[in-house]
């Protein structure tokens, strides 16, 4: 069964110049060695090879850039223009130039730690960091892959975390090693692609959880995240007392056989609140978005916990519902307006009802309140950005270019 990747639902942002560059060099590269002929190129290149038994260096990053045939290199290609160009995007030119160097290194240390005295070439290391740095950065996309089962060829769309880990990194590598190893060789360099996949892995959650790259909801932190709020959500709830509490607020009653006579519902909107709230601890946004605009329709002033009243705001951000996105941060701000990260909510209704929902008058009210108090200098930087783009539009001149979320 053959599985080829070849298109993601993962949103690129900017142009992904190095992914771009990285592509173009490896080709430029084989096609010298192939016009140089076997014997010249053999000559010119096998130093930069990088040998097990001896390494240099300069062969940690050469290597990358060197191919055995045509196909190695179309298959390579293929995978860093899949899943390269939506990584190069997130990150950056310049983190990504170096995260993928780093990827290819560590993965050139890993065959050299495991292999006998045959050399190693080829950009697979590498891309198999940028494989799993896809993996924790768009966990949840969807991607289409040609399917070709004896006779039966098509095309299916796969989610990413169940393509990558099962069939490329799983089935690929390490049964596939077990398999092949059989007969005591192999032309494939197991080793390399494992340690590239782990050095991928490993980096790009470290550059998350370090804030070194920008975070949304849909990124692994994000869905480990969820989940331990779900557990928690789901122990609290064990405790008869807390479900009371939770439904009832401060009238509710000690659980027991009492309560369960005297116990009445004071809130009618209790209910549902509380299915917003189990929709959005079960990753159900869908769902979680529908009752909370019930909710809403049934009575528009009421709000959430805080931290349920924001989730649901970026919920209908990410879902590109920018006017029920304002409309739940409002809520949250009148609800909550003391909240230690009120001032980043202003900055985001700003830019929302600048860019979004056209409402220059609001934008230009919650940026001027946010834009002195906010910590973050990058923060009151874009906060003053988007109030100059405001103000000229207000005055009638140009608005000029549109500032980067």
């Amino acid at each position: 069964m053959l599985l080829l990747p070849y298109r993601t639902d993962a949103p690129i942002r900017r142009t992904p110049t190095v992914n771009y560059v990285l592509i173009g060099l490896n080709v430029a590269v084989f096609v010298v060695q192939k016009m140089l002929g076997d014997a010249r190129s053999d000559e010119l290149f096998k130093p930069y090879m990088l040998w097990p038994g001896a390494p240099k260096v300069v062969q940690f990053v050469s290597y990358q850039f060197l191919h055995g045939d045509i196909l190695h290199l179309a298959g390579n290609m293929l995978f860093l223009w899949v899943f390269g160009n939506s990584v190069n995007a997130k990150m950056g030119n310049l983190a990504y130039a170096l995260f993928y160097l780093a990827c290819g290194v560590f993965a050139g240390v890993g065959f050299v730690f495991a292999e006998g005295g045959h050399p190693c070439v080829g950009a697979s290391g590498a891309i198999a960091g940028v494989t799993t740095a896809y993996l924790v950065l768009f966990p949840r996309t969807d991607v289409t892959v040609l399917y070709w089962v004896v006779i039966f060829i098509g095309t299916t769309a796969i989610r990413s975390i169940w393509l990558i880990l099962i069939k490329m990194v799983l089935w690929d590598n390490f049964i596939s090693m077990y398999i092949e190893r059989g007969d005591g060789f192999t032309s494939v360099a197991y080793s390399a692609h494992i340690a590239g996949y782990l050095a991928g892995f490993v980096l790009t959650l470290t550059m998350l959880w370090l804030k070194a790259l920008p975070r949304d909801h849909f990124d692994l932190l994000s869905i480990w995240r969820r989940a331990n709020q779900r557990r928690e959500f789901a122990s609290m709830m064990a405790d008869p007392n807390a479900r009371s509490q939770a439904q009832y607020g401060r009238v509710a009653r000690p659980a027991g056989a009492a309560a369960v006579v005297l116990a009445r519902p004071v809130d009618p909107m209790a209910g549902m609140r509380d299915a917003v709230i189990a929709a959005l601890s079960s990753a159900d946004p869908t769902g979680a978005m529908d009752r909370y605009a019930e909710l809403i329709s049934k009575d528009p002033e009421q709000g959430l916990p805080p931290r349920f009243q924001l989730e649901i705001g970026n919920q209908f951000m990410a879902s590109q519902r920018y006017g029920q996105a304002a409309a739940a941060y409002e809520t949250f701000l009148r609800h909550y307006s003391t909240a230690a990260n009120a001032n980043e909510v202003k900055l985001l209704l700003g830019i929302l009802y600048a860019r979004y929902v056209p409402q220059y008058e609001r934008a230009r009210s919650f940026l001027v309140e946010c834009v002195e108090k906010l910590t973050s200098p990058a923060q009151r930087a874009q906060a003053s950005q988007w109030l100059a783009e405001v103000s000229r539009a207000l005055g009638g001149g140009a608005a000029g270019a549109t500032p980067s979320t």
